[in-house]
């Protein structure tokens, strides 16, 4: 945890916004993997942790804006519950690191909500994301478990991501550390992997290092030689040459903040011609988006320079013609480049995405629902303080490729005979994270390797 004074502060800053009522911060419980007493990995509610620190389950947070009280409702553990899972201090005790004063029991909130309810008064909730939560609602005001989402409060959504969104120096050196142990992590995959390894392998050596350093993984390891799949956490196939490896893979503090790096590798010694060209338009692309981050700019404008860049590269392998800004605009670049440029990271690896992309990325305003760009998670204007990722990648998606060529789609702009050679490809990512400055921008933690030279380079230290 921060100091107490930390969270004391950042709830009297979140009290000046909301003004009146009660703000109502469930924390997450236990989750059952297979059977009761066998849980996943607990982790707690960024918000939570956010105003409060406290990292145990079962415990709720409020704040009633009215009386200017803060509390932490929560059950204190047995001799039973020490018998199997050790000593935890008591709420009471808890509470008091994270500068609240009044406590009680899970009864003790029941009746509180049932009394304020009753009186009328506004409690604000956030849109709940995990069933038992959703199953609190209904208990508590008989919000259908369909309806969480309409019954939040927006006012509440907006002054937690006012707050959390900018990050504060304390926070930056938190997520410095998770940056750092995902930068060792991509680089022991790029000196171990070979031929006739599994992608489990390196999948296991990556994880390792991160709940070495005292944390665990920010989001479940990508790493496949079939890129071409965005989210692939299938890790059963073996190495052979002539692949290359995609790693997507950060590193999560013990404290909760998230590093999100991705890497493209040779399985050989070295990439071929072919996946040096489209590797380096990849990369061109990915520098040419740090380039343009200052405060001000749209991300959405990062966006498009990014996929503009892929299209001349495109252009210049024959495989893309025409006019580049009108196929920009009718969304041609999304055969190559389907998903979005980046996402804000803090204390979620996608933060605050729990409280929708239309506020966190887009300040309220409509997304775009044409395909690719709808995937765009940011695209409002940068400020300082914000922390984000930067992964434009290539990828030739067969099934993508056999649709629109079978539906005749942007026979002016795609030269389908030439994508055709790429089919088995695969797919390109590089990934950095950033911290938007008063000027411009930050790289956050060490340098990751990511020109073909350095990579390449990784794999000659490790035989040597």
């Amino acid at each position: 945890m921060f100091s107490s004074q930390t969270y004391i502060e950042r709830r009297n800053i979140l009290k000046a916004r909301l003004k009146s009522g009660i703000a109502l911060f469930m924390g997450n419980e236990e989750s059952s993997m297979n059977y009761a007493d066998n849980t996943y990995h607990f982790r707690q509610d960024s918000t939570f942790l956010y105003y409060f620190g406290l990292n145990h389950a079962g415990l709720t947070g409020v704040i009633d804006l009215d009386e200017g009280k803060d509390f932490i409702f929560g059950n204190d553990i047995t001799v039973e519950d020490i018998v199997w899972m050790g000593y935890l201090p008591s709420i009471a005790m808890q509470a008091k690191d994270a500068g609240v004063e009044n406590t009680g029991s899970a009864a003790d909130l029941d009746s509180f909500i049932t009394e304020a309810h009753k009186k009328g008064r506004k409690i604000h909730i956030l849109p709940p994301y995990r069933p038992e939560n959703k199953i609190k609602l209904l208990d508590w005001f008989g919000i259908p478990l369909d309806d969480t989402w309409e019954a939040a409060s927006v006012e509440f959504i907006k002054g937690v991501i006012a707050q959390r969104e900018i990050k504060s120096q304390e926070e930056l050196d938190e997520i410095e550390k998770a940056v750092n142990t995902s930068v060792d992590m991509h680089v022991a995959a790029m000196q171990m992997v070979r031929p006739g390894m599994s992608e489990s392998v390196i999948a296991a050596r990556v994880q390792e290092i991160a709940v070495r350093e005292g944390g665990n993984i920010a989001f479940p390891i990508i790493a496949t030689k079939n890129g071409e799949t965005l989210h692939n956490h299938y890790h059963g196939n073996m190495l052979n040459e002539g692949d290359m490896l995609l790693l997507d893979a950060g590193a999560e503090t013990a404290m909760g903040y998230a590093g999100d790096l991705s890497s493209t590798m040779p399985v050989s010694d070295a990439f071929t011609e072919r996946q040096k060209g489209i590797y380096n338009i990849s990369l061109a692309s990915h520098e040419a988006s740090i380039a343009m981050m200052k405060p001000g700019i749209p991300f959405k404008d990062v966006y498009f320079e990014s996929n503009r860049i892929i299209m001349e590269g495109m252009r210049d392998l024959g495989i893309v013609k025409g006019d580049t800004e009108e196929a920009l605009h009718l969304g041609v670049h999304a055969m190559f480049f389907p998903c979005g440029l980046g996402h804000q990271m803090g204390l979620d690896v996608h933060d605050m995405e729990d409280l929708g992309e239309v506020y966190v990325g887009y300040d309220g305003k409509a997304k775009s629902t044409q395909f690719g760009i709808k995937s765009l998670r940011l695209a409002k204007p940068l400020k300082p303080g914000l922390v984000l990722t930067i992964e434009p990648g290539i990828y030739f998606i067969p099934a993508l490729i056999d649709m629109w060529k079978s539906e005749k789609q942007f026979t002016d702009f795609i030269n389908y005979d030439k994508l055709e050679a790429y089919k088995g490809f695969g797919g390109i990512r590089n990934e950095e994270n950033f911290v938007i400055t008063e000027d411009g921008y930050k790289l956050i933690g060490k340098p990751k390797p990511k020109t073909v030279e350095d990579v390449e380079k990784q794999k000659n230290l490790a035989s040597t």
